[in-house]
């Protein structure tokens, strides 16, 4: 058998083994091993100097030795003391009051809550296993289609392995040898327009079929206004901005209230009135920090550049054209730019002119429950966007806001940290292992021929890009449907990767078309891990065919999503361009 069919047999053996059940690093070193034993086999040395050995540690060193590995420990960590410290009930239900007149509100919930938590943690078992404990059984006695809200569930639960930090981006970003932060701003908008999607079928099935999604009760949809915002309304004014803002001026009457059990002091007035600012200080820091970033930061940058390239008096000046940072914002953004401020301003406006006791104690849950991890999401996304920190940076810091979040909340004790580092990790090791067993697999595959001879088959069939674009993803996702996104990142996604040059296709544009084609292998049967990590919690009534039928409208969903990118690939490729582009 020559050395390219040896590569071939290679690779359709690591999918049976996989498909068997055997442990996919292990496998892929094994194999690695064996047919890498064989490709360096000479019969005049002693079968310890095969070269294959020499290999597999220089491959094990350099696996170690990546620096972009260093962020998936830290991440995780991130994620399993968000998961372990409990902080998702109270969001859970401050969000489904704030959406409470919207059809399949617990659905909306929940997928909320889904997006909003798998950011913040990235891992889908721990997102699936949560919602389905918090809010699978509500749905369910809220009178719910099954299909719908196990469907929600399982689809939104894989959002986290698309919307940064994510790890299976950072681990695409060391197989293909691409910038994490590149990535990250390339997923950030298709992931936001996946979960928008999500949402907008929900809605619109239950706009269609209410049955499948009754009305709540009142008694689950009314807000519980404390006894000390009535009286308030009534000693100032039914609007409570209004009335707090009256209450600092004038704090006599305030301060004959009690909350729970203790009079209302000078603090408590300034602290309901800081709360009561959260919609104002939200569009602000929304619009100045879009302001600060196209306006003055790339501007003032640019004068620095200019200011390092001065000539020597007496030189000769030769005509240079400027800059798009020099120029400025064209016009376009401003035109953007006032309309998002109109639109957000009209928001605002609305906020505060509805704001009664109702309103304000929604807001003051959502304030308490999402505010304090939206926060940390947004720095430590923030700070990798912007080039303040790498990935790794940002990682720690997210790591130790997690921490700090748990303890204020008090529901980390020393249990469930010691369970947050083991699985931390144990999730470590498997990555790395994983790292290790593909680098060794892919060399040896390599070396024998099977990659040449993949690409020379490919390009013998004169496709073209948009041929190549679509025989690549539909491969990746029929693999999505026996494999999971590890083996598929780690094993397959190498050997297309170098063919995207002689098509001309970006690695970053294709890069995010796999990201999104993979929440599909969350979905697609029979190793959707979705639906077994749903159905280990799901009452027994419940069976996996009920399960599987409310995540296939999903994948049509992500099929979607993926055509649209396609058509409009500003959507993956313009906030990478803009923020980092030369």
């Amino acid at each position: 058998m020559s050395d390219p069919a040896l590569g071939l047999l290679m690779l359709t053996l690591i999918v049976v083994v996989i498909m068997m059940g055997f442990a996919t690093a292990f496998t892929l070193m094994g194999l690695g091993m064996f047919f890498g034993f064989i490709a360096f086999y000479d019969p005049s040395q002693n079968w310890t100097h095969n070269k294959v050995f020499e290999l597999m540690v220089q491959r094990s060193y350099g696996a170690m030795t990546n620096d972009v590995l260093i962020s998936i420990p830290l991440f995780v960590l991130m994620g399993y003391v968000m998961e372990r410290g409990a902080l998702v009930d109270k969001m859970f239900y401050s969000i489904q009051l704030a959406f409470r007149r919207l059809p399949a509100s617990l659905a909306v919930t929940t997928l909320i809550v889904c997006t909003f938590w798998g950011i913040a943690s990235g891992l889908v078992g721990a997102v699936v296993v949560l919602m389905g404990v918090i809010a699978f059984n509500p749905m369910l006695r809220a009178g719910y289609d099954v299909k719908l809200a196990s469907g929600v569930i399982t689809a939104g639960g894989t959002l986290g392995i698309l919307i940064p930090p994510s790890v299976m981006i950072i681990v695409y970003a060391a197989v293909a040898g691409q910038s994490v932060v590149k990535l990250y701003a390339a997923a950030m908008l298709p992931g936001f327009f996946l979960a928008f999607l999500y949402l907008v079928y929900i809605v619109a099935w239950a706009m269609i079929n209410p049955k499948i999604a009754p009305a709540l009760p009142e008694e689950q949809t009314r807000v519980k206004v404390p006894e000390w915002i009535r009286n308030f309304a009534t000693l100032y004014s039914p609007n409570l901005f209004v009335g707090l803002f009256k209450a600092l001026l004038s704090p006599a009457k305030a301060k004959m209230l009690q909350i729970d059990g203790k009079p209302m002091g000078y603090g408590a007035i300034v602290q309901n009135f800081v709360i009561s600012l959260v919609p104002f200080l939200m569009t602000a820091a929304a619009l100045g920090t879009v302001w600060w970033y196209v306006v003055i930061h790339q501007q003032a940058g640019a004068a620095s550049e200019a200011v390092e390239g001065l000539q020597q008096l007496g030189s000769p000046v030769e005509p240079r054209e400027l800059s798009p940072a020099e120029k400025g914002p064209d016009t376009q953004f401003y035109i953007w730019f006032a309309l998002s401020a109109a639109v957000l301003a009209a928001w605002t406006a609305r906020s505060y002119l509805r704001m009664d006791g109702e309103r304000f104690e929604v807001l003051k849950l959502l304030t308490s429950s999402v505010m304090p991890l939206g926060i940390l999401t947004v720095v430590v996304l923030g700070v990798i966007l912007f080039g303040i920190t790498t990935a790794t940076e940002s990682a720690g810091v997210g790591a130790a806001g997690a921490f700090i979040l748990a303890i204020h909340a008090r529901t980390l004790d020393w249990k469930r940290t010691k369970e947050a580092v083991f699985l931390t990790a144990k999730t470590t090791a498997m990555v790395c292992w994983l790292f290790v067993g593909s680098a060794l697999f892919s060399a040896v595959f390599a070396i024998l021929g099977g990659q040449a001879l993949l690409e020379s088959w490919v390009l013998s069939l004169n496709m073209t890009s948009v041929q190549f674009m679509i025989l690549s993803q539909a491969i990746i996702f029929l693999l999505g449907w026996p494999l999971e996104w590890t083996e598929i990142i780690i094993i397959f996604v190498p050997i297309f990767l170098p063919m995207l040059k002689h098509f001309n296709i970006d690695p970053i544009l294709w890069g995010t078309l796999v990201f999104v084609n993979l929440q599909a292998a969350f979905l697609s049967p029979p190793v959707a891990m979705s639906a077994f990590y749903l159905k280990g919690v799901a009452p027994k009534h419940v069976t996996l065919n009920q399960i599987f039928a409310g995540m296939m409208p999903y994948m049509l969903i992500v099929i979607l999503c993926m055509v649209i990118m396609y058509l409009w690939p500003g959507m993956t490729l313009w906030l990478p361009n803009y923020l980092y582009a030369s």
